[in-house]
């Protein structure tokens, strides 16, 4: 069985990682049906996620930046009435202070960082006093070598702010300012950053990456990103991001049969 703490939340699964399941409160976002609400929310918890990403800005090439009060707007009300439905394990994907603020106020768990708080490490000590967890993304055109090097920095200085060893999770940011060959080397060597002692998530989803690997558009790259994702966890990856949840729940349930 496998066990994590997330923020004050303590779960568990039969399966060899957990499931995140991404809700986009934007209209811009690359995959369409990751776009929605309340009700996409609710149903991706139906299908079995274990964890709810709410993310208030796309972070995909050539985003269109929003303001602080149009997320705000966009993800608050998103999360207080998630967590008035439901005990999942909810994730907010910002890099604003505000944002962290008043989704740590609304009942998030974990804050998911996309910058690795590179701009503004000061609500590091409030997450920490929220008890919360803080998901840590590589975003630079480096190999696996300078992945490593950059999430061991980041999360010894979060330590050092005095959040919880347990509550800092790695992803490499597949798709984020690396090349092709880089994002291929992320995967591959996924068992690489998972021995620096933190656990290790993986964002594949329908990523271009994916597309290029199989030469399909971004509605028919599930088959890749469900090979990739199995790879990534029997690699080590604790954590897989997805938005397809009862595919990926399906394949975790095979996996688990040849652990």
């Amino acid at each position: 069985m496998l066990e994590m703490t997330f923020g004050r939340k303590r779960i568990s699964t039969e399966r060899p990682a957990f499931v995140m399941g991404i809700v986009n409160a934007t209209p811009d976002s690359f995959y369409e049906n990751s776009r929605g609400d309340f009700d996409l929310a609710m149903k991706l918890v139906e299908d079995g996620a274990d964890i709810i990403d709410i993310g208030g800005e796309s972070t995909r090439p050539g985003f269109t930046p929003v303001d602080e009060q149009e997320e705000l707007d966009r993800v608050i009300p998103l999360i207080e009435k998630l967590r008035k439905n439901t005990d999942v394990v909810i994730s907010i994907d910002t890099t604003k202070p505000a944002v962290i603020t008043q989704s740590l106020e609304s009942g998030a768990d974990i804050i998911n960082n996309v910058l690795s708080f590179d701009n503004d490490d000061s609500t590091l000590q409030e997450i920490a006093d929220a008890d919360a967890s803080v998901i840590l993304m590589h975003h630079e055109g480096q190999g696996i070598d300078g992945i490593c090097s950059y999430l061991k920095k980041k999360a010894e200085l979060c330590e050092r702010k005095f959040i919880d060893h347990k509550k800092i999770i790695l992803d490499p940011g597949i798709g984020f300012g690396k090349s092709f060959e880089q994002n291929v080397e992320a995967i591959k060597y996924t068992d690489r950053l998972c021995q620096l002692g933190y656990p290790v998530l993986m964002a594949l989803s329908r990523k271009s990456s994916i597309g290029m690997m199989t030469g399909r558009p971004v509605e028919q790259r599930l088959s890749g990103t469900l090979a990739a994702d199995l790879i990534s966890v029997q690699k080590g990856a604790k954590i897989i991001r997805v938005h397809d949840v009862l595919d990926a729940i399906d394949t975790l349930n095979v996996m688990k049969f040849f652990e």
